[in-house]
Formats: structure tokens, sequence, C-alpha cells
């Protein structure tokens, strides 16, 4: 027996309208749940289906297990639309974004029992992981408090789980950054290797692309002088110390935004921030972080045919 999803037509249009006006496709979501949800029950969940009888119902509740930021509620809540239509019911969930304590409950689903352990790993799988984004995020935006400074996410993403590891920085505070290689473009090492500068590469875009935003990385102070004679207003920091980046800073004197770039880590936010650059980019939001401790349990008292 194969599990039979619920057609993206039927999913009710409050919860799609949520999830498009956080920045999400509702379309695309539901497609990549439901790729999830044929990797985790290619036929059925044969645990479920031989201990539970099919009409036990239940209520099941998503908590807390640690202090953080949540994100990826509404996500979650879609898998349990897909898995049990218009036989589940969501009596609780707290808006993506929000801090939390241990303990604190998140979700609430109530359904058939079958059905909600089904779609359990798939929504915390989800649930977990943009959390942890979210709450990594929001540990950045604190050490960056009372600087000009804004932490930015980057390219490096899960495949295929970009527009949602962007969200999430976003409910954790951070900054999104371009989403592909064709919404702006960033002029790297390599590109100025090819180009034969950084001055002869950012004028090859902006002679290509006049309407696009141009941002160059820069790795010493020479280049960084030659890029604002030639009047490119984005500027990338590769790699430098803190104090190179100050006198960056004093250098440019405002004619172009700065972004420090290159294997920070939240020990230097700080100090980096009060260089006075405008942006600290941050791969690890998305590439490597540790996922929010989220579980789902089935409430004692809950189960009854």
């Amino acid at each position: 027996m194969t599990l039979t999803l619920t057609p993206y037509d039927a999913v009710p249009e409050l919860l799609l309208d949520e999830l498009a006006k956080g920045g999400l496709d509702p379309r695309a979501t539901y497609d990549l749940i439901a790729a999830a949800l044929a990797e985790d029950v290619p036929t059925e969940d044969v645990t479920s289906a031989a201990t539970i009888a099919a009409d036990t119902h239940g209520v099941a509740d998503f908590n807390a297990r640690e202090p953080g930021v949540v994100a990826g509620l509404g996500v979650a809540e879609l898998v349990f639309r897909m898995v049990l239509g218009a036989g589940v019911e969501v009596p609780l969930r707290i808006a993506d974004g929000t801090p939390v304590s241990p303990g604190d409950p998140v979700l609430t689903v109530a359904g058939p029992v079958r059905g909600l352990l089904t779609a359990e790993r798939t929504a915390l799988n989800l649930a977990c992981h943009l959390s942890g984004v979210a709450t990594a995020t929001a540990a950045w935006v604190a050490a960056l408090e009372g600087t000009r400074a804004r932490v930015l996410d980057t390219r490096k993403t899960l495949p295929g789980l970009r527009a949602l590891q962007k969200y999430a920085v976003a409910c954790g505070g951070g900054v999104n950054h371009r989403f592909s290689l064709s919404d702006r473009a960033m002029v790297k090492d390599n590109h100025v290797l090819a180009a034969g500068g950084v001055v002869p590469a950012y004028r090859a875009v902006r002679a290509a692309y006049p309407d696009l935003r141009v941002e160059v990385e820069v790795t010493d102070l020479d280049q960084l002088r030659e890029l604002l004679d030639a009047g490119c207003t984005e500027i990338l920091l590769d790699n430098m110390p803190s104090a190179t980046m100050a006198e960056a800073v004093a250098i440019n004197a405002g004619r172009a935004t700065l972004e420090a770039s290159g294997g920070l880590t939240i020990e230097r936010a700080r100090e980096v921030a009060e260089t006075g650059v405008d942006f600290i980019s941050v791969g690890a939001l998305t590439h490597s972080v540790r996922v929010f401790d989220l579980g789902m349990d089935l409430r004692d008292d809950s189960p009854r045919g």
C-alpha cells in the first residue's frame, strides 16, 4: 500500500498564503516535502500499521528541549496536512522566529495516530534543521548588537533546501544575500584572475549587465582603492585581519558597502563588527549548523478508538 498525499489544491489556502508571505514558494515547498515523504515512506509505515488500529486518534505535542529560536513550524504543519488531509487538526502553532525555552510547546497536532507517527520524522527533520539555522543566526545577531554590522547568509546551502534555509536565516534576524548565480553578480578571486584584475572584472560585469548589482571580492587594500576609484559600490573584504579591515573602512569613507567574509567565527564577531564593516557573511549558518532539539510526544491519555 502506497502513502497517498493530500493534493496541493486541497491544502488549506491560509497555510499556503502564510508560506508565501514568508517568502517561500508554496508549490515548491509542497514538492520538496512530497519528495522527502517518498524517501521515508516508499510504500507504508509498516510499524504503525502493525501496532496501531486505523481508527485510533490522538494528540501529539512538539516541545522545545533547549533554548533557541524556532523556524519551519508552518512547514511541519504542511507535512501533517499532506499526510492526513482533513483528518488533522492543529490547535497550537507558535510563530516562526519566536524565542523559546526548554519545555515550551511550539506545535500541537491531533488526528489518526498512524498518520501522526508516519509524518513525525519528516516534520521533525525540517523543523529541527530550520530552527537550528534560526537559532545560530539569532546568536550572531545578538553578538553584533550595538554595531552597524548585520549578519548575511551565503550560497553555501544544502542542495534543494536553499529557500527554506534562507527563510530560517530571516526568522533568526539575519539578512539574505543573493539566492542564485543569476540574481546578482559577485566577482571572486577566480573571476579576477581570469579577467586580469579586479577593475577589468568589475567593468566587464557592469558592461554586460548594467542594471545588475555587482559585488567584488578584494584581498588587499590596493585592490580596494582601485575598485573605489572605478566606482564599485559593493565590496567584499576576504580573509582580512581585523586591523586591515578597520583600515579598509577608513579608506572607503562610506563610498561603498563593505562585507567581511572568510572563516569568521562568532567568538570574533564583535571584533570584526567594531571595525565598521556593514555586513558579515557566515556560511556556517547553513552549511554546518547544529540541529535544534525539538521532540514530538504523543499524549499518554490521547489514543482512543
